[in-house]
């Protein structure tokens, strides 16, 4: 594929990408109130392309500590699903998910991988289930693995287990809103190279 095409394909991917995003948050916000029995919110939904290798200097840098939540998909289309985490950000997620103060939790033990895991299921089912209503693809998330390591370690395993390695992956970008606490959350979806095609000649 030239480097014209792919500039073409990533614009065309961000176009539908955000009509999928606006709809993967909703219902995702959806999902999460209905977890925490709270009505949580999501403000600037957004979707971009971002360089691979790029992704551990946007998450503060290779060597911090970080929690990765990653799914793969399946069905019509493949890929991978990340949605990586600073360490300090996922435990502020499991404060919130617990309805505890800000700070209360200081480690992840087996009760918070078990509701970060969860947070990972829903969100990539939710934008999964987005995805295919409007691509008419039928699609579904495996189980979510919880890993926690540097960022760099974390995206190695992933990179290591991917068919193809892409130069771009899409960044989905929002911030859920609960009550007076803002967490930004950052989504990464690693589709293959046909998979991408897929969604252009579906739309």
């Amino acid at each position: 594929m030239s480097d014209q095409n792919s500039k073409n394909i990533n614009q065309l991917i961000i176009e539908q990408m955000q009509i999928i995003v606006e709809k993967g948050f909703a219902n995702a916000a959806k999902g999460f109130s209905e977890m925490v029995g709270l009505e949580l919110t999501v403000d600037n939904p957004e979707v971009k392309t971002v360089p691979l290798n790029d992704i551990p200097m946007l998450l503060g840098g290779p060597e911090n500590d970080a929690v990765g939540i990653y799914l793969k998909i399946e069905g019509d289309m493949t890929g991978q699903i990340m949605l990586i985490l600073p360490y300090a950000r996922a435990l502020s997620i499991c404060d919130m998910l617990m309805e505890e103060p800000d700070g209360t939790t200081q480690e992840l033990g087996s009760m918070e991988r078990s509701a970060l895991a969860e947070v990972g299921n829903l969100t990539g089912t939710f934008f999964l289930n987005a995805m295919a209503d409007t691509t008419g693809l039928s699609l579904r998330p495996t189980p979510p693995a919880v890993m926690v390591d540097m960022i760099g370690a974390i995206l190695s395993v992933v990179i290591a287990t991917m068919d193809e390695v892409n130069d771009n992956v899409l960044m989905f970008q929002a911030t859920y809103k609960l009550k007076n606490r803002k967490i930004d959350a950052n989504f990464w979806i690693v589709p293959d190279a046909q998979s991408l095609e897929r969604i252009i000649k579906e739309n």
